[in-house]
C-alpha cells in the first residue's frame, strides 16, 4: 500500500492508498535529480557562464542606474540564493551602481516587510534599495502596442534603468507554458490594463495556451515582445525540487537562456497521464498554496488525467483565503458555468475583467471533474467556487467514493501539481 507524502502549506501530509486502487504516482524526475554543487556554485557558475550575453559584471560597466527585477511573496524563488551573487557582479564591474531591487508582484497585493525578509534575509532588506511594483500606480510609461495589440504600459522605474535585469525560476505554467524568463516584466512590472489585456478569454482558451507549450502560444508572444521592448537585459533563472532548493541554474539573453533552462525542466518533469476516477493533487505547499486562486495552478495537473466526471480532490492550505475579489465574487454571482465561460469569451479584449483568466481555468476544470477542496478556508467561501469543502485527504477520498457511487474508485496521486507537465491521455 503505497504512502503518498503531499505538501499542504508547511507541513507534509500523508495518505496511504491500497494497492487494488492505486494507478499511478506522478512526479518529476527532479525529486531524484543529483545537482553538480551546492545552490550557491550552480548559481554562480550559472552567472560566469551566461548564454547569449556578456557577463553580468561586464554589462554593468558604465551603467548607473541598475535594476534588478525579483519575485514577490507568491513564488518560491530562492532570492537568498540568487540576488546576493548578482548584487556582487554588479558592483564589481560598477562599484558605484545605483541599485534598485523591484518586486515584481503583478497584479497580487504588496509584498509585507515580513515576506521581504523570508524572501530576501534581513541584512538584504535593511541594507538594499527595494521597491514594490504597484500595476496601479501612475508611475507608468506606455512603451506602445503589444503584438496582440494590448498596450503595453510599464513601470517608469524599469524604463529608465541603464541596466535592466531579473532573478526568476522556470517551472510549468498552465497558460503561459513556464514561468520565469520573459514574465518578469509581463506580468511582472506592467500595468492592470496590460496584463487584463494579455490575460484575455480568446487567448486563454487557446490550445497553445497549456502547459509547457510556448510555440504559437499568443500570451508567450506578448510577454517575450514585452521584455525585449522593455530591455530586459540579462535574466538569472533557476530549477527547483520539492525543497525549493536550487538544482539547476541558467543566465544571460531573455529568451536564449530561458530555452536552455526550460529545456532541462521539460526533460525532468514531462509526464505520462494515467486515468483514475479520483485524482489528489497539491499547489507545492508554502508559498504556492496560500490561496484557492493559485490552487487552480495544481488543478490543471489533475485535470489532465482524471476521467470525465471524475473527481479530483486537490490539497491546498490557502491560508490567505481566496486571493481574488474579483475571482471570489465571479462564482459568488454565477452558478452556470457554461454561461461563465460563453460570457468571458464575448468579452472584448480590452474589457477583460480582473482575474477573469483564473475563473475560466477554474470552470474549464470544475465542467470536466469535480473538485474536493481541502483547506482552512471556511466551507462556504469553497461552496461558493462550486467545489466541495473538506479538511483532511481521508475525508476527501470518503466524499470522492460517495460521489462516485464507487468505494473502489482508482486514485492516482500528483504530490505537486505545479511541479510536472502531465500529457493528457486520450478521452480522459
Amino acid at each position: 500500500m503505497p504512502v503518498i507524502p503531499f505538501p499542504y502549506g508547511k507541513e507534509t501530509w500523508t495518505y496511504a492508498i491500497p494497492d487494488n486502487r492505486f494507478q499511478a504516482e506522478l512526479v518529476s524526475r527532479m525529486h531524484h535529480y543529483k545537482a553538480s554543487g551546492s545552490q550557491e556554485e550552480l548559481v554562480r557558475t550559472a552567472l560566469e557562464n551566461p548564454i547569449g550575453t556578456p557577463t553580468l559584471s561586464v554589462m554593468a560597466e558604465g551603467k548607473r542606474r541598475v535594476v534588478i527585477i525579483a519575485s514577490d511573496h507568491t513564488r518560491p524563488v530562492p532570492s537568498k540564493v540568487i540576488i546576493p551573487p548578482m548584487l556582487a557582479e554588479i558592483r564589481k564591474g560598477n562599484p558605484r551602481a545605483e541599485i534598485t531591487i523591484l518586486i515584481s508582484t503583478g497584479c497580487h497585493r504588496e509584498t509585507t516587510k515580513e515576506e521581504l525578509v523570508d524572501k530576501l534575509g534581513a541584512a538584504l532588506v535593511e541594507k538594499e534599495r527595494i521597491l514594490i511594483h504597484d500595476c496601479d500606480s501612475t508611475e507608468m510609461v506606455n512603451l506602445g502596442k503589444l503584438p496582440s495589440g494590448g498596450e503595453f504600459i510599464i513601470n517608469k522605474m524599469a524604463v529608465e534603468a541603464d541596466l535592466l535585469v531579473a532573478e526568476g525560476f522556470i517551472e510549468p505554467h498552465f497558460f503561459a507554458g513556464y514561468s520565469g524568463g520573459r514574465k518578469s516584466v509581463l506580468p511582472g512590472i506592467v500595468s492592470r490594463k496590460t496584463v487584463l489585456y494579455n490575460h484575455n478569454a480568446e487567448f486563454i482558451a487557446s490550445p497553445a495556451a497549456r502547459t509547457g507549450i510556448v510555440e504559437g502560444n499568443p500570451i508567450h508572444i506578448d510577454m517575450l515582445y514585452a521584455a525585449r521592448t522593455a530591455r530586459l537585459a540579462f535574466i538569472c533563472n533557476v530549477v527547483i525540487n520539492s525543497q525549493k532548493e536550487v538544482i539547476y541554474a541558467v543566465s544571460g539573453d531573455v529568451d536564449l537562456a530561458h530555452r536552455t533552462g526550460r529545456d532541462f525542466l521539460a526533460g525532468m518533469c514531462q509526464v505520462e497521464a494515467v486515468p483514475a476516477d479520483i485524482v489528489i493533487t497539491t499547489n507545492g505547499g508554502y508559498p504556492l498554496d496560500q490561496n484557492v486562486y493559485q490552487a487552480v495552478k495544481g488543478m490543471t495537473a489533475a485535470e489532465a488525467t482524471v476521467k470525465k466526471d471524475g473527481v479530483i480532490i486537490m490539497l491546498a492550505k490557502s491560508n490567505d483565503g481566496h486571493g481574488g475579489e474579483e475571482f471570489y465574487k465571479t462564482f459568488a454571482e454565477e452558478k452556470n458555468l457554461a454561461r461563465m465561460i460563453e460570457t468571458f469569451l464575448k468579452t472584448p479584449k480590452n474589457k477583460t475583467r480582473v482575474d477573469q483568466w483564473q475563473s475560466q481555468i477554474l470552470a474549464r476544470v470544475l465542467r470536466h471533474a469535480r473538485v474536493i477542496y481541502v483547506s482552512d478556508v471556511p466551507d462556504e467561501m469553497i461552496r461558493e467556487f462550486q467545489m466541495i469543502p473538506a479538511h483532511s485527504p481521508e475525508e476527501a477520498v470518503k466524499k470522492a467514493e460517495d460521489l462516485l457511487k464507487n468505494p473502489q474508485a482508482t486514485i492516482t496521486a500528483i504530490p505537486d501539481g505545479v511541479a510536472v507537465m502531465v500529457k493528457a491521455a486520450a478521452g480522459s
